[in-house]
């Protein structure tokens, strides 16, 4: 996005030419424009979601065991034992090695062989067990077998869409007593948002569902959450204070987002890094596969929770208060969706009277003296005749 500072007086310095782009992201000096820009973020997101839709109908969920139910073994890679082999062991015991998923996972102990098919009979499991045990060279005990019935699947299945639900619900209700029901709409959209688009990067890399990636789920939901209510409790604070009737909810929007810009980066930055840490170094290099699902679904939805909360659910807040008919007469008068945000800022907007034109360009509307953060000035009354 494009930096917006102007300067407040005319022929001073711009904010820009005195500091670093760094150093007035720390001060909540910057004036990107983001509900100017928000078509941008929508875009983005409508791809996203487009992707997400249509990996669904063709690829569908990678659906672990504890979800679809079925049958599932681990064996040592000693000796013989390897893929090719697994696959052999599962033909001479009837299954098809082609409904039968198989992964090599690999830990401090060495390589383990992980098959995992359908619901079978107990005769099958046992002998697919002792063939494992026979090829790998290793006692029937170090061969592991896990059997989860299919309505234990759907079980979990329904309990984690009414957490969902009742997340929603709680949500809604809280953020509407503490601010209004358009922040709640505009939070809920943000968590759908985030949601789906976990899912589907989900379904694009193929990546197993486990109870664990619902568990990280849950707990984005609720970091997502938190980042949007950062910025909507500085808007309503903004929104108290800039009460002149001479700036946009735009405006006062864009200032919110750009004073609390870096606490939401550091936030996420400061959650991110241990997360990628934990799924790099503790899952791919150290071979701790049980934190793999945890992770890579946690990392994601902090990264799209980050991303929702400014360009998803304060645009949307945005919108639906511009429809308002005090922020709609307001926006009407003065032409415009947004105005000058370090006008706003320094608190140099002028009113303009009803009836006169608007201003060509968010540059026009700054006055030339600036009355102090938060105050603006006002054109005067016309003085009552005094009677006689």
């Amino acid at each position: 996005m494009t930096d917006l500072d102007t300067s407040t007086t005319p022929g001073s310095a711009t904010p820009a030419s005195r500091h670093g782009l760094l150093r007035r992201l720390y001060h909540g000096e910057t004036t990107f424009d983001f509900i100017g820009r928000r078509r941008i973020g929508y875009a983005l997101s409508g791809i996203l979601l487009v992707i997400t839709v249509i990996s669904l109908f063709a690829r569908g969920l990678n659906l672990g065991l504890d979800f679809k139910g079925g049958v599932a073994w681990e064996a040592p890679a000693k000796s013989g034992l390897s893929l090719s082999s697994a696959r052999t062991i599962l033909s001479d015991n009837g299954l098809k090695p082609g409904d039968a998923k198989l992964q090599t996972l690999r830990g401090t102990n060495g390589e383990r062989i992980r098959i995992q098919v359908g619901d079978e009979p107990t005769e099958v499991k046992d002998n697919v067990r002792k063939a494992l045990a026979d090829k790998a060279g290793v006692d029937l005990q170090e061969v592991s077998l896990n059997t989860v019935s299919s309505s234990w699947g759907s079980e979990i299945t329904k309990k984690a869409i009414t957490a969902l639900v009742v997340f929603f619900f709680a949500i809604a209700l809280y953020i509407t007593l503490r601010f209004e029901w358009r922040m709640a709409v505009g939070a809920l959209a943000a968590v759908v948002h985030d949601v789906a688009i976990s899912v589907g990067v989900y379904s694009v890399t193929g990546f197993e569902v486990t109870p664990a990636t619902v568990i990280a789920f849950l707990t984005i939901l609720g970091y997502s959450l938190y980042d949007t209510i950062v910025v909507f409790d500085k808007v309503h604070d903004n929104t108290r204070r800039l009460t002149s009737g001479k700036v946009t909810y735009g405006d006062i929007v864009n200032l919110s987002m750009n004073q609390v810009l870096m606490r939401s980066i550091n936030t996420s930055l400061a959650a991110i890094l241990p997360v990628a840490s934990l799924l790099v170094v503790g899952s791919w290099a150290l071979g701790a596969i049980a934190l793999q699902d945890f992770a890579l679904a946690l990392l994601v939805g902090l990264i799209t929770g980050s991303y929702s909360s400014i360009f998803i659910a304060t645009p949307i807040l945005a919108a639906l208060k511009e429809r308002e008919p005090r922020y709609r007469a307001l926006k009407e008068r003065l032409g415009r969706t947004t105005g000058d945000l370090a006008a706003v800022r320094t608190g140099t907007h002028v009113a303009v009277p009803v009836g006169a034109s608007a201003p060509s360009s968010p540059d026009a509307v700054v006055a030339s003296t600036p009355v102090g953060p938060g105050a603006y000035t006002h054109p005067p009354r016309p003085r009552k005749k005094k009677k006689r």
